[in-house]
């Protein structure tokens, strides 16, 4: 098969696509026939060595897939041959084959696209934990993302919007707002060109409720809005700057700060999600959310793909599509 190979870790352009041995699905696992693949911040990180979980190379990076299951190891239940799911691994999604958990792949709803599926999980899983789960947002609320334009942070405009939630989004360009407007958000926010902090209170007075996947000097400013009780919400750090919040500022006015990761959420609180997943899965099937696919590659430009996110150029999700017969290999 082919698969976009790390053999070195740092910059995306170090990435190369070439022919790899398929892989053997072991216990417990099924082989996928990826349709499609999306690149998220994590992949990036991941190929750079900056990630929290260290993958050694030689690696195939990539989390985040949708295809159709073409063999089952020993031991699995409850998906076969045939069946279109979704998934995600530490790495090994961007190749025309991948071996995943078959406990951990997701049924994608009939009506519902493989491109479709395979941008939704990561971002919009995160984006539904995050505000359902981890901010117990509810309607009225007032509701400032930051990132907006993002693959979380569209997500969250998004689903906060059809949550009841009046939403704020901050982001770096009119494009970007654009993005936001057309999503849900309510009131738009340049922060490159704005204070952020004077713009947030002049617009709705105050935030009950912070998602920032950004991090760095928007965090803080942000976090300042925050009217007694607020929660923010730490999810990621595409900045590349980890912030340090002066911990008076929750003291005076009774914040809450709480972070999240999708990769332990399930192990820590498998009720809640569980509950989140199938809550959004029905969203997605009958058509209420959907990704915005800012940008296409071929897996053979999987390096020109993953500089897309690193450099902040993507506009909701990017995604690999793997075609057959053309330069990225042939289904043999």
């Amino acid at each position: 098969m082919r698969a976009a190979v790390c053999h070195r870790l740092g910059t995306p352009d170090g990435i190369a696509t070439e022919a790899v041995p398929r892989p053997t699905p072991g216990p417990g696992e099924a082989l996928i026939r990826v349709r499609a693949a999306a690149v998220n911040l994590p992949d990036v990180l991941i190929a750079a060595g900056r990630y929290q979980v260290p993958v050694p190379p030689p690696f195939t990076p990539g989390s985040e897939f949708a295809g159709v299951v073409v063999a089952v190891g020993p031991q699995v239940t409850g998906v076969r041959v045939g069946d279109r799911v979704a998934g995600g691994v530490m790495s090994g999604a961007f190749a025309q084959y991948v071996a995943a958990p078959a406990d951990a792949l997701i049924p994608v709803p009939a009506g519902v696209d493989l491109t479709t599926a395979a941008a939704s999980w990561v971002c919009h899983l995160t984006a539904y934990n995050a505000l359902r789960s981890i901010a117990n947002i509810t309607p009225g609320e007032r509701l400032v993302v930051l990132g907006a334009a993002g693959g979380v942070g569209l997500a969250t405009v998004e689903l906060g919007a059809l949550l009841g939630a009046r939403v704020v989004a901050a982001a770096s360009s009119p494009e970007k707002l654009a993005a936001c407007k057309e999503r849900g958000a309510e009131f738009l926010i340049d922060y490159e060109r704005t204070p952020l902090r004077d713009a947030i209170r002049a617009a709705v007075d105050g935030a009950d409720v912070v998602v920032d996947p950004v991090g760095g000097r928007y965090s803080e400013a942000a976090l300042r809005t925050l009217g007694w009780g607020g929660r923010f919400v730490t999810v990621g750090y595409a900045s590349g700057e980890i912030p340090r919040i002066p911990l008076n500022l929750l003291l005076l006015k009774g914040m809450i700060v709480r972070g999240f990761e999708l990769r332990t959420f399930p192990r820590f609180e498998p009720e809640l999600a569980a509950r989140d997943r199938a809550e959004l899965a029905e969203l997605l099937a009958t058509g209420r959310v959907a990704p915005l696919v800012g940008a296409r590659f071929p897996l053979a430009e999987t390096s020109a793909a993953l500089l897309h996110v690193a450099e902040r150029r993507a506009i909701g999700k990017v995604v690999l599509d793997m075609t057959d017969g053309d330069e990225t290999g042939s289904e043999a």
